[in-house]
């Protein structure tokens, strides 16, 4: 083995650690340490939090990530090794987590220990189907929820709508952007609410009279057409 002992200071401030993500996270969140050192694979486990999570405790052995580092110091292997972070494993009983392995290195770069992270996401794996069946719409096509406006602000959100379809204000609008727009607001209800024919013939600078004449005359080409 590349060492003879891990340091007992360096595993009081791991423990250290350790107690702190676990305090931090939770009773789902088990943190496991494991000694490379001094140890064989089979009870690898010198520290734990919350062991119910995957049924482990001090000194049981190693998992295989933990069998692949003997495995590579064993064989005086100068691999560079990450960190592996956010990974998904299965524990023996079946739960999923959400697992990272920090590896600890001596002085001279070897890895010494193991900081193991497993958090059970299994209810949240539950929850998170159940939140999207509950909130996906039915109709899989739709990407925007629909716009709700009640009723005191429905015709001015049309006449801005009616606007935009047209592409330019309303000082710049001739006659055939004016019936366009109007009709726009006619097709789509506008016309519903009450006393919106005053509001709309003052907003495009028109008659009543010609507002509606605008609609009839619409109404009439869509007859004969």
């Amino acid at each position: 083995m590349a060492c003879i002992s891990l340091e007992a200071n360096k595993l009081e401030m791991l423990k250290q650690i350790a107690a702190g993500i676990a305090a931090q996270f939770g009773s789902n969140c088990e943190v496991v340490i494991h000694d490379l050192c001094g140890k064989t694979m089979d009870n690898s486990i010198v520290y734990i939090e919350n062991g119910h999570v995957t049924g482990r405790k001090v000194g049981d052995g190693a998992s295989n990530v933990a069998v692949e580092q003997f495995v590579q110091q064993d064989a005086h292997l100068d691999i560079p090794v990450e960190d592996h972070l956010g990974y998904l494993t299965k524990s023996p009983n079946g739960k999923v987590l959400k697992s990272s392995t920090i590896y600890i290195r001596n002085n001279r770069g070897k890895v010494i220990a193991l900081l193991a992270i497993n958090y059970d996401i299994s209810a949240l794996a539950m929850l998170d189907g159940a939140v999207k069946d509950l909130i996906s719409p039915r109709d899989t096509t739709q990407t925007e929820p629909e716009k709700i406006v009640n009723v005191n602000d429905l015709l001015e959100d049309l006449i801005q709508q009616s606007v935009a379809l047209v592409g330019k204000p309303v000082a710049l609008m001739n006659k055939d952007d004016k019936v366009r727009a109007i009709q726009f607001l006619n097709q789509n209800g506008a016309f519903l609410v009450t006393k919106s024919g005053d509001k709309i013939a003052k907003y495009f600078g028109i008659s009543k009279y010609t507002l509606y004449s605008y609609i009839d005359n619409k109404q009439q080409e869509g007859k004969t057409s």
